[in-house]
């Protein structure tokens, strides 16, 4: 982090004064008392964050500089050597396996069996069969009879 805690606590003066003397003109003085310590509390905070943000922007390969001074051996006794290769992990090198042959195998159809006994049937559900021709007569006293209900 860039700074120290005077930073924080200026900023959190800094913060309670805006917002005691904003809130004083509307409010009781123990509102903006209230309302200033809370500004004062945001402030501060606000300024822990900018000074992370300032510390991560300020030295941006901070990684780089807290690096072991001594090579570490691996798990078989060998020094690692990888550990201090500047290039390591500049590259990203991947190969993928050939798939021409699987690609093909989906691409071509497949001869299917033309008699499939337990496979899928379509839905063939019965037609439904409607009186074209009704007596009108008969359709007059439905509705009669529909209405007085």
């Amino acid at each position: 982090m860039v700074g120290n805690i005077k930073i924080n606590l200026w900023l959190g003066l800094i913060g309670f004064l805006i917002t005691f003397f904003a809130s004083i003109e509307n409010n009781l003085w123990t509102t903006s008392l209230f309302r200033g310590v809370l500004g004062f509390a945001l402030w501060f905070f606000l300024a822990f964050v900018l000074r992370f943000v300032l510390g991560i922007l300020a030295n941006p390969a901070g990684a780089a500089t807290n690096k072991p001074s001594t090579p570490t051996s691996s798990e078989n006794g060998q020094p690692d050597s990888s550990v201090d290769d500047p290039s390591r992990g500049g590259q990203f090198d991947v190969v993928t396996p050939d798939q021409d042959q699987e690609l093909s195998d989906l691409l071509t159809p497949k001869p299917t069996d033309t008699v499939d006994k337990g496979g899928f049937a379509p839905l063939n559900p019965p037609k439904l069969v409607s009186n074209k021709q009704q007596d009108p007569e008969e359709m007059a006293k439905a509705v009669r009879h529909l209405t007085q209900k």
